[in-house]
């Protein structure tokens, strides 16, 4: 990331340098993910769509643009036009805020006629959403009001029926109900935004009179930000592990100096208190699927007494995996992103000392490194910078912890067998694969857009693609779900091909990290082939685009026994299997069907 975008960021720094920020992101641009992205505003929005095109590259993703005609964003949504329709978004973002309503109640006006008229505003925003459902199946991010700066009645504009503030509250409480129940759609919260940056501060009058800003210039980068947080959620760009210091990071004190009963955590000092809320806060992090891990400067033994420390809600299980020693803690994090499968772009680290956050920076710039002096800024920090945004949260997601735990013990297994085909036996594996069910369709679009490594083409899917494939008879799709006598690795991998006469054209093959070389590739390719030939189809052809993550199933097709067909100068390959007489290939995973 870049440090001019890391927060805390300036603000104002940003929206003077965005020209400049922008070459240095599209100069070390590698494999970013293209995206098209809609703006329609009910107020200026071109500055908002330069800043979040920063956070978005800073993040992997290259957008381009779609903007509407000031203020014609109900047109747009409603009605549509060429240059829209041709653009065909994959996310629509709408910016309204308060001046965009439209019905607003009157001073003294009836309660039954500010309900009308709520139900009439409501209306107006739901046609909006349902248009743009209907043509594009894309995902719709929506801002709620926000909290004008004045207030006519005073106190009296809550809990008074025809209050605006009230009639905002209601109109918001509308929205909130609409995400809860429909699919990709997504709530903006600048109502929450506007009040932390401080109403007054974000309430730029000058700015909305003289360039129809709904916020002050220097607020633009905070919305910005605020809005990529979701888009990176919703495209898989989320953070996956947080890396934590343990002595004065998770506890007050030195736990090898000061002994199990000298640490401060508890309810006992107002300092001790800070860190078990610190210590609450993280651990509900892992409730969300977040991996938590340890890297400390320490004495294994002396880690594990501080994480059993009565008072303390962080225990040594909590954690997939522990390095406590004395070796470079950015070591100990490149270690531990080979030990977990995942990349050190997945990390976050967390450590109260600046000199060893300084040296994380500069040996592993591609892990996220948070500043804090205390626990109660290292929570707002945590907080504020929006790396685990949730837009979906499957039960795939909250078991993350204990699935990645279930590896360390089979890695242990490993050791205890002289071959790995041996090993790979005594695990017991069963594999479920089969079509994509509805309930499932949040987790298989969630891996199309995390999965890096093993991604032979790296497509990116929203949910309504996804659920355009899902639908399509074009189509063969497998989802594969793979556990062990160690656990449940959730669905891990996924296949969409689509026909084409008796050819099948693979156009996604991924599988999760933490399942590598067990052999789910194999049991994959098997029903593949299988489910070919009960549709008519002769041969697969295969595609391998590399990327700079991908490389480890660069030969994959090859190993597999497909015949190259060509390859072009940017290493892009095209293969080809044909179905007749294929040899099974999976030797240690029992395929159930989906009922078993």
């Amino acid at each position: 990331m870049l440090s001019e975008l890391a927060r805390p960021f300036d603000g104002d720094e940003i929206m003077r340098s965005k020209k400049k920020l922008l070459r240095i992101l599209k100069e070390r641009e590698q494999g970013a993910v293209p995206l098209r992205v809609a703006v329609l505003g009910g107020s200026t929005t071109s500055d908002i769509i330069k800043i979040l095109e920063l956070f978005l590259r800073d993040r992997g993703i290259a957008p381009v643009f779609y903007e509407s005609e000031y203020a014609q964003y109900f047109n747009d949504a409603v009605f549509g036009n060429p240059e829209l329709d041709a653009f065909k978004p994959e996310i629509v973002f709408i910016h309204t805020g308060y001046r965009n309503i439209e019905e607003k109640p009157s001073v003294g006006e009836d309660g039954g006629s500010v309900v009308e008229k709520l139900e009439r505003e409501f209306s107006r925003f739901e046609k909006m959403w349902s248009s743009i459902s209907e043509r594009f199946g894309c995902v719709v991010i929506q801002n709620n009001f926000e909290l004008p700066p004045e207030r006519l009645l005073g106190n009296r504009e809550v809990g008074c029926g025809y209050g605006r503030i009230d009639f905002i509250t209601r109109l918001n409480c509308r929205l909130y109900d609409y995400a809860n129940s429909h699919k990709n759609f997504y709530i903006h919260d600048i109502n929450y935004l506007s009040a932390a940056y401080g109403l007054e501060q974000w309430h730029e009058l000058r700015h909305w009179h003289l360039y129809k800003y709904a916020m002050s210039v220097s607020a633009i980068p905070e919305f910005a930000y605020s809005l990529s947080n979701i888009i990176c959620s919703v495209m898989g760009r989320n953070k996956k592990v947080l890396a934590l210091d343990l002595d004065n990071t998770l506890w007050g004190g030195v736990i090898g100096d000061d002994g199990q009963s000298g640490i401060e955590i508890g309810s006992e000092t107002s300092q001790g208190q800070s860190f078990l809320k610190l210590q609450k806060y993280l651990k509900a992090y892992k409730e969300l699927g977040v991996l938590l891990t340890v890297c400390s400067k320490n004495d294994l033994e002396n880690a594990l007494e501080g994480l059993n420390h009565p008072d303390g809600v962080l225990r040594p299980e909590d954690f997939a995996c522990i390095k406590a020693n004395w070796d470079e803690k950015w070591r100990n994090l490149e270690e531990m992103a080979g030990e977990l499968n995942l990349l050190p772009e997945s990390f976050v680290f967390v450590d109260d000392n600046p000199a060893e956050r300084e040296i994380v920076r500069t040996q592993l710039p591609e892990v996220t490194v948070i500043d804090f002096g205390d626990p109660e800024e290292c929570i707002r920090a945590l907080d504020r910078c929006g790396l685990f945004e949730v837009t979906s949260l499957s039960a795939d997601d909250a078991a993350r912890g204990e699935m990645y735990r279930a590896n360390a013990q089979r890695a242990a297994q490993e050791k205890k067998f002289a071959s790995y085909d041996e090993f790979l036996l005594s695990l017991e594996m069963t594999a479920v694969i089969g079509d994509f069910d509805p309930v499932h369709i949040p987790r298989i679009t969630q891996l199309t857009n995390k999965s890096n490594q093993f991604n032979l083409t790296t497509k990116r899917y929203t949910q309504g693609e996804m659920e355009a494939v899902a639908d399509s008879a074009e189509h063969i799709r497998l989802c594969g779900r793979l556990s062990d006598k160690f656990g449940d690795n959730g669905i891990v991998s996924v296949v969409i091909g689509k026909k084409e006469g008796g050819v099948l054209h693979v156009e996604l093959w991924l599988m999760s990290c933490r399942v590598l070389k067990r052999g789910m590739e194999q049991a994959m390719l098997d029903t593949l082939v299988e489910e070919c030939r009960g549709q008519g189809v002769f041969e697969i052809r295969g595609y391998y685009f590399p990327t700079k993550k991908n490389g480890m199933v660069a030969r994959l097709y090859e190993e597999f026994g497909f015949s190259k067909l060509s390859e072009d100068g940017d290493g892009n390959t095209v293969w080809k299997l044909t179905i007749d007489g294929y040899s099974p290939k999976n030797k240690a995973i029992i395929i159930k069907d989906k009922g078993e």
